[in-house]
């Protein structure tokens, strides 16, 4: 140990309660932080993963088309000119196996599939309410989505097999009082279909639940009326925060409208980022609180310890040593506090993890959800470096500037 650093050990036990003080601001800084990281990326990252697993990362929806418009010469010259006047979107997918291959020609695609989609109603036992059938390939459609793991009663399979199978959600099953086995009409466009429910689905958000109904494509096609062509392709990605300047990529080149999940969601990403920052802007002031009570420590010390700094001088101590004997008694606070903090901050999260929180609306959920990642611990500890430290460079600045000669006159500062 170097005699600095046993001085400022010295120096800091000599102030038991306000180390305490210190240190203990400084462990509720960081562990705070770190638990209100972990449970708000927690849920943002659950509802991206409940997002990716129903919609897909990227949707290819519309057609662009450029629109021209014609410049003449005038005077009754023949002469025009044709020049780009702006876009318009053809609503849907004219060749939906065509654009899969082109699509799947990308190195990041992972899976595709084409999807029907239109505006229905269905019919139960007891009534009749709105809802939106989409058309799929059991087997495309599982490659790009999480529909296999949201079943919670039936055998998804049995849509395959043409004996008019459909999957509900579990809202619609429950307002129209289905359940496995059931049979219950879709009317669309002046067409009916008797179809039976072979498995009913639950992914938490709300509009999913209560509208989508799913039927093999074919059953689809010919209740909509759609001979050919999709209502949109649903893609998955390797690397689903790629998704972006992937889905810029499909759109320069298939010339149709590619909109990234992130696009899609704008707004609840918002919220979840908006969330973050304010609980981390709330929980530093923790670490604020544990700056300055570093400060005042260190501030006692060097008016209780001035004669003492004063014999350190005269015995041949520089400046810079004075400052560094202070600087190591912030250190000493911050390097166990900063240990205790993430020790303190994975048991609480942990233990946050284990509190019962039913929700659904925007995803399912049976308990708090949280993230284990270690940039919460390193920002945590960051933040607590930057406030202590800062803090700190006062009262050591003012510790290197006692001179002998002033304590022997008084005249001190």
């Amino acid at each position: 140990m170097s005699p600095n650093l046993r001085i400022a050990f010295r120096f800091l036990t000599a102030k038991k309660r306000s180390m305490l003080m210190s240190l203990s601001c400084t462990i509720l800084g960081v562990g705070l932080f770190i638990v209100t990281q972990a449970t708000t990326s927690g849920f943002e990252q659950f509802f991206i993963r409940t997002i990716l697993g129903t919609d897909g990362a990227i949707r290819i929806e519309d057609k662009i088309q450029d629109t021209m418009r014609s410049m003449s010469a005038g005077g009754g010259s023949k002469f025009e000119i044709w020049q780009k006047d702006g876009v318009k979107y053809i609503e849907g997918v004219e060749d939906p196996d065509a654009l899969t291959g082109a699509v799947r020609q990308f190195n990041d695609v992972r899976g595709v599939s084409a999807v029907v989609r239109g505006n229905v109603q269905v019919t139960g036992p007891i009534k009749t309410e709105d809802a939106q059938v989409f058309g799929i390939r059991l087997t495309d459609h599982l490659q790009v989505s999480d529909l296999d793991q949201q079943i919670i009663a039936g055998n998804l399979r049995e849509i395959e097999r043409g004996t008019g199978g459909a999957a509900i959600g579990r809202v619609i099953a429950d307002r129209l009082q289905l359940s496995v086995g059931d049979s219950f009409v879709i009317s669309a466009r002046g067409e009916s279909r008797r179809q039976r429910v072979v498995a009913i689905y639950e992914t938490g958000v709300q509009d999913i639940d209560k509208l989508r109904i799913y039927v093999p494509l074919a059953e689809a096609k010919s209740l909509l009326k759609k001979a050919t062509g999709a209502s949109f392709l649903q893609i998955s990605l390797r690397d689903p925060n790629r998704a972006p300047s992937v889905a810029a990529q499909m759109q320069d080149v298939l010339r149709y409208n590619v909109r990234p999940w992130q696009v899609r969601e704008k707004t609840w990403l918002a919220v979840f980022r908006a969330l973050r920052i304010s609980s981390a802007i709330t929980v530093t002031v923790f670490t604020l609180i544990a700056g300055l009570a570093m400060f005042n420590t260190l501030a006692m010390i060097v008016f209780e310890k001035t004669k003492d700094i004063a014999i350190l001088r005269s015995m041949g101590y520089e400046r810079r040593d004075i400052t560094q004997i202070f600087l190591w008694q912030a250190g000493i606070v911050l390097t166990i506090g900063s240990i205790a903090g993430a020790l303190f901050g994975a048991g609480v999260t942990w233990c946050v993890s284990q509190v019962p929180l039913p929700i659904t609306g925007i995803f399912k959920t049976e308990h708090f959800i949280v993230t284990w990642e270690l940039q919460h611990y390193v920002l945590a500890v960051l933040t607590a470096v930057v406030m202590v430290m800062v803090a700190s460079m006062i009262p050591a600045r003012r510790a290197a500037r006692v001179e002998p000669g002033d304590i022997i006159r008084g005249t001190a500062q």
